[in-house]
C-alpha cells in the first residue's frame, strides 16, 4: 500500500487497523485501533496532522487534509461515508458523515451528529451533539433518536468487523 514518510513525518497505523492496499497515507497520520480505511482513500498529513480514533471507518474515496500546522481530527466509531471530504476540521466520536459530504476548515461535527449525504458543513460551523444536518450549506433539521443510533451502530460494527477479519484475506485479485 502507498504509505509515505514526508519530511521525517511518518504515518502511525494501529496493528489491528485495516488499510486497503491502494489507499494513500502521507506524513503525520495516526490511524487508531480497529479502523477500516477503504480503497482510494487519501489521507494527507504533509502540512498538518490527521488523527483518526478507534473503530472509525474511512470509506472508499474519502479525502482528508489539514492546513499548515493544522489538525484534521476524527474521533472513534465515526462513519466517514464514501467520497466525503475533511479539511482541517474536527469530527467527534460516533458521528456519521454521509456519502459525498464536505466538512470544511475549523468546522466541528458533534458527538452522535449526522451529516446527510452531499451536505456542506461550512467553515467554522459547529454541528451540535446529536443533531442531524443537511443541505448546502448544512442546517440543523432535527435530532438523532435511539432508533437512528441503533441502526448506525450496526453499520459501524460491520466495518469494524471487516477490519478485524483483515478484509483482503477473502479477496483474490484477478488480472484479466
Amino acid at each position: 500500500m502507498p504509505i509515505y514518510e514526508f519530511e521525517g513525518k511518518r504515518p502511525e497505523i494501529a496493528s489491528d487497523a485495516f488499510v486497503f492496499p491502494d489507499a494513500v497515507i502521507i506524513g503525520e497520520v495516526r490511524i487508531g485501533s480497529g479502523c477500516f480505511v477503504g480503497a482510494g482513500a487519501v489521507l494527507r498529513g504533509d502540512y498538518g496532522r490527521i488523527i483518526i480514533g478507534a473503530e472509525t471507518s474511512v470509506q472508499e474515496g474519502v479525502i482528508m487534509h489539514a492546513r499548515k500546522g493544522g489538525l484534521c481530527e476524527v474521533g472513534s466509531r465515526v462513519q466517514c461515508g464514501h467520497g466525503s471530504k475533511y479539511h482541517n476540521c474536527t469530527v467527534r466520536d460516533c458521528a456519521v458523515v454521509g456519502v459525498g459530504a464536505v466538512v470544511s476548515d475549523f468546522a466541528v461535527v458533534g458527538e452522535w451528529a449526522i451529516v446527510a449525504e452531499g451536505a456542506v458543513v461550512r467553515t467554522r460551523f459547529e454541528v451540535p451533539d446529536g443533531c442531524v444536518v443537511a443541505g448546502v450549506p448544512a442546517k440543523v433539521l432535527g435530532e438523532v433518536d435511539a432508533e437512528m443510533k441503533a441502526l448506525w451502530d450496526e453499520y459501524k460494527d460491520t466495518y469494524a468487523d471487516l477490519a478485524r477479519r483483515r478484509y483482503p484475506a477473502g479477496l483474490k485479485r484477478l488480472d484479466l
